[in-house]
């Protein structure tokens, strides 16, 4: 695995650290902007809804340039976010400086998930993912307990000026590892690129991803007040609780990484049957503090078991358009977790309880299941196409390694799926 692809795992870090930290500064931001604890929410919505949106839109918009000079651009943004955020006198700017760093990030997933396809050989795609997603995982385990400590002790602010240093790490090492992939031969074009939307399969995926991530997160949004009110822990131990989420999703990432290039649908169907059966435990289980925690672990290790092979899975489908493919993936994923933290405040606000949450979280995956299955089908009905994501993209190879990328283009073509 290039070290470059390291890298950008370094750089999803700080991502995911900015993205997570913000629900435990939610009490000193609302005391200190002088709103109350929802509207002070409504930051961590907006980072959410400007993934989402994000994503494609930036996706598109750097379509042609070079993509080391747009990867050092993005995260050069999204720090000069976190440095605004860092300074801002009024909830309006702090509020805006959220939305700035969102986009900045969503562009930074899709273009640097489009690179570290780029850098590796394809069956290695799901291990270069894991990479990357691994940065988001150790963004649980010590970015978001380590913002909520220095928010404590040092003042929310601090937590922003943490994010901007670890921002500025990753922009040394994007300047001094990661090399010049040219541009293809032919350039893309934008109606070329939005071809990949009318295949079935993308869609599916889109689904798939969505409803799998929604449904772990409908539940995990909620686990504070389950853990408190119905599991009867004490609040303190609440944020260990939630590194232990942190602890499994590392855990999945690694093993899901390794094993979804060989076994792509197996990780996919396994995974979300997995979180289904912990999500329906969590239900029945709740009151129980032991069960509770326990599987809070492993509903961070089938969540993220998952990741690389639903990432994997759509640059398979849209190989076409590699940077299209990312940001499609970056927005699935920000569907389901926008999605699944409403769909479970629904459910409460319909007083049902916590442990409610849940439930619905099982219906989502559920859903999920159901639609990887039809894509397995649909698979299994259409003939392979072509051989590698980056040549059927027209796209050639980096100057630096892998030496098994292709030294030249070949013709557009869909990558035939694992």
């Amino acid at each position: 695995m290039p070290v470059a692809v390291h890298v950008l795992g370094l750089a999803v870090f700080s991502l995911g650290t900015s993205e997570f930290m913000l629900s435990g500064l939610l009490p000193p931001i609302a005391e200190d902007m002088g709103v109350t604890i929802p509207q002070a929410g409504l930051l961590i919505s907006a980072f959410a809804i400007g993934m989402v949106v994000g994503a494609p839109l930036l996706a598109v918009a750097t379509l042609r340039l070079p993509r080391r000079t747009t990867l050092i651009a993005l995260i050069s943004l999204f720090g000069l976010g976190q440095v605004a955020g860092a300074l801002a006198p009024s909830y309006e700017l702090l509020f805006a400086s959220r939305i700035v760093s969102a986009l900045a990030c969503a562009g930074f997933w899709a273009v640097g998930a489009a690179v570290a396809i780029a850098m590796v050989d394809k069956d290695q795609r799901a291990r270069a993912m894991a990479v990357m997603i691994g940065g988001l995982s150790i963004a649980n385990v010590l970015g978001v307990p380590a913002g909520a400590f220095l928010g404590e002790h040092l003042g929310w602010r601090s937590a922003f000026w943490s994010v901007g240093a670890a921002s500025a790490v990753a922009l040394a090492g994007i300047l001094a590892l990661i090399p010049d992939i040219p541009l293809p031969a032919v350039r893309p074009t934008l109606a070329r690129e939005l071809r990949i939307y009318r295949d079935r399969q993308v869609w599916l995926s889109v689904g798939v991803t969505a409803l799998a991530a929604g449904g772990v997160f409908c539940a995990f949004s909620y686990l504070s007040p389950l853990l408190t009110e119905v599991a009867g822990l004490d609040a303190g131990r609440v944020p260990w609780v939630l590194a232990l989420f942190g602890v499994g999703a590392l855990v999945g990432t690694t093993i899901g990484g390794r094993i979804a290039d060989a076994h792509l649908f197996g990780v996919m169907l396994w995974g979300i049957a997995a979180s289904t059966v912990f999500l329906v435990a969590l239900a029945l289980l709740a009151s129980a503090a032991v069960a509770a925690v326990g599987l809070s672990f492993l509903l961070g290790v089938s969540a993220f078991f998952t990741a690389p092979a639903l990432n994997a899975r759509m640059f398979n489908v849209a190989g076409a358009a590699p940077t299209l493919a990312g940001a499609t993936t970056t927005a699935a994923f920000n569907l389901g977790n926008t999605g699944g933290p409403w769909l479970g405040g629904t459910v409460i606000d319909a007083d049902y309880c916590f442990a409610a949450t849940a439930w619905a979280g099982a219906a989502m995956t559920l859903t999920a299941i159901a639609l990887t299955a039809i894509a397995l089908r649909l698979h299994h009905r259409t003939p392979p196409a072509a051989t590698r994501v980056i040549a059927s993209s027209g796209a050639a190879a980096p100057t630096a390694p892998p030496p098994t990328a292709p030294a030249a283009p070949a013709a557009p073509a869909r990558p035939a799926a694992r």
